[in-house]
């Protein structure tokens, strides 16, 4: 059970954040708090918002309804010895893509690829990031590609491996891919190492692969 002390820091630190129009928050406020669902980035970050509705986040982000709802849990929960971990544990990873146009690789990953847009920063934005489930790419744009296309394609340099935990998954993936119209630089494939797989090209030449088991 996290400390009430912490959390107090943390609801704080949020604030400061909206304060200081640090674009990423927005995106958060817009996840946990209701009232801000349909606001874009620059309308939340302009929008009034006190201590009070940086706690009410904190506390939906732990499973509460309310800062006092959640300062009430904590209360009532007996304190739990938690050893200290003998070493770190990496929970997640996120790539990121370099792009040309974060616009167009949006549209290009909402559409068709069926993610949805967790944040973008910058006015006009220049980074983004896009969710589906737990995964998490991030886009970076840059002036130019900084790789070779002839050199990429004739190495097939993946830029990102997504990866599904069945055999029927990765081929449902694969035909709402088809049926979204996505080009395909390799369709799905049985390899010999027992992995199904196919790679996608983003319009930036950027290979993404997803891959389940085969059977």
């Amino acid at each position: 059970m996290p400390n009430l002390e912490n959390l107090k820091k943390q609801a704080k630190l949020i604030l400061r954040w909206h304060r200081e129009r640090h674009y990423p928050v927005a995106a958060q406020i817009r996840r946990h708090l209701p009232r801000f669902l349909n606001m874009p980035d620059s309308e939340i970050l302009a929008a009034r918002f006190k201590l009070s509705d940086a706690q009410e986040m904190v506390a939906r982000q732990q499973g509460f309804d309310s800062w006092q709802a959640l300062k009430t849990g904590l209360s009532t929960t007996s304190p739990k010895l938690k050893s200290s971990p003998s070493k770190a544990t990496i929970v997640g990873a996120e790539p990121q893509l370099l792009v040309t146009d974060i616009q167009r690789s949006c549209e290009f990953f909402r559409e068709k690829l069926g993610f949805s847009l967790v944040f973008s920063y910058g006015e006009p934005p220049y980074y983004a990031q896009m969710g589906r489930d737990t995964a998490r790419l991030n886009l970076r744009c840059v002036e130019r590609s900084v790789m070779e296309s002839t050199v990429r394609d004739r190495e097939e340099l993946l830029s990102v491996s997504m990866i599904v935990g069945t055999a029927d998954e990765i081929k449902l993936l694969f035909l709402e891919f088809q049926s979204a119209g996505v080009a395909f630089h390799q369709t799905l494939k049985k390899q010999p190492w027992g992995a199904k797989n196919f790679v996608v090209m983003d319009p930036d030449g950027n290979l993404l692969l997803f891959a389940g088991p085969a059977n």
